[in-house]
């Protein structure tokens, strides 16, 4: 009984069905000395392959998170949206005025005219090109020349600026896109008065639509040069 505690399970299995010489023999050949197959170590990868490897996967990273982010509209897409479009219930000028204050403040901080002392030294060489890439959203333009005779003396808030017109909403509460070309349009700069100082005139500007035939977001990085149109 007790030799039969010092054998093993499996030896004791085996037992069953061979004599214990038999079963000891199979139990040591066959379980206890089994071979184990092992599979061959692979060989290292080349410099070459591990970079193919990591391009594959960050391709296949880029195509799946492309199927998740949404494809943005086209120039098309958004004009049958009509998404760049001010609803007609929008077309007044009073919405408009608060916006026109805001440009006034943005004119005067980026030009410097805080006081009438630094107003006096603007000139177009020193403030040319600030002026030229300052955003027109908010500006208070009028025509004065044009080609077109029967544009001039419009006066409006831009509404919307776009590579070759202005979109201005007029006291009138009309929407009216106004050619940048053959156009000259003029705003003016109200200075803010101290007290007990004499009002100042307000600095009044002439801009060459021709030289805003552009996007807003492109003129900050334009250079302009002042010329001569002979055709105005």
């Amino acid at each position: 009984m007790a030799d039969s505690k010092a054998v093993p399970f499996g030896q004791a299995l085996l037992g069953r069905a061979f004599s214990p010489e038999t079963a000891a023999t199979h139990y040591t050949e066959r379980a206890l000395k089994r071979p184990l197959t092992i599979r061959a170590t692979s060989p290292t990868p080349s410099a070459r392959a591990i970079r193919r490897r990591e391009l594959n996967e960050r391709k296949e990273k880029a195509r799946k998170h492309g199927k998740q982010k949404p494809r943005p509209l086209s120039a098309a897409e958004k004009r049958k949206l009509c998404l760049n479009e001010i609803p007609k219930e929008q077309h007044k000028y009073a919405i408009y005025e608060p916006l026109h204050n805001l440009w006034l403040g943005y004119m005067r901080e980026i030009l410097g005219v805080n006081d009438a002392q630094r107003a006096i030294y603007l000139t177009p060489a020193s403030s040319g090109q600030i002026l030229a890439s300052a955003d027109m959203h908010g500006a208070l333009l009028s025509v004065v020349r044009s080609r077109c005779v029967s544009r001039v003396g419009l006066q409006g808030i831009v509404v919307r600026d776009t590579r070759f017109t202005f979109e201005i909403i007029t006291k009138n509460n009309v929407l009216k896109a106004i050619p940048k070309e053959h156009t000259v349009f003029r705003f003016e700069i109200e200075i803010p008065e101290k007290e007990g100082e004499e009002r100042q005139k307000p600095l009044v500007f002439e801009l060459f639509g021709e030289q805003f035939q552009t996007r807003a977001a492109d003129r900050a990085n334009k250079k302009f040069r002042m010329h001569y149109q002979p055709d105005l």
